[in-house]
């Protein structure tokens, strides 16, 4: 062999016994200590138990019924006399002036009732848009308004209870 290579083989077995023997000493873990930190986390909070509490008013009746109202004189409005269901809901009357299956013209009626200065509101009932004017708690001056839409308006109403459904 010649002699550039013996040395170049020397030269690497050399390395490989350097490496043999040091690699263990930086590499073995001994120098490595685990730091241990605190932990962050809060302890599981305390489950507190709950009580069940019965409620102290009664249920509201059924307002999807209409009662039969009673005549009752209203304290704050003494022209006139109002009526109260059986709940003690006052009874409220709208009249219902028109219905359209296209709401551009109910809220084209609406519009011109509302600029004439009537309280108007509608209602969609299936396909239906109903047209109100409403709600009064005087039957009579709902029954005069009536007179003076129709000769206004040429709209003959019909006159029923006022409900919030």
């Amino acid at each position: 062999m010649e002699l550039r290579v013996k040395k170049q083989l020397i030269g690497a077995l050399a390395l490989i016994f350097i490496v043999m023997v040091f690699f263990p000493l930086f590499f073995s873990g001994d120098g490595y200590n685990e730091r241990h930190l605190d932990s962050i986390i809060p302890d599981q909070p305390v489950t507190e138990t709950f009580q069940s509490i019965k409620p102290l008013l009664k249920p509201l009746a059924d307002t999807k019924v209409l009662a039969a109202p009673a005549l009752v004189v209203d304290t704050v409005n003494n022209d006139a006399a109002t009526g109260l269901d059986q709940q003690g809901v006052p009874v409220a009357w709208t009249l219902q002036l028109a219905s359209f299956k296209d709401s551009a013209n109910a809220r084209a009626l609406r519009k011109q009732l509302l600029k004439a200065g009537h309280k108007v509101y509608s209602r969609k009932t299936g396909t239906l848009v109903k047209v109100y004017v409403g709600p009064e708690m005087n039957k009579q001056r709902l029954q005069a308004l009536k007179k003076g839409l129709k000769e206004d308006f040429g709209l003959d109403g019909l006159l029923v209870r006022f409900t919030t459904e």
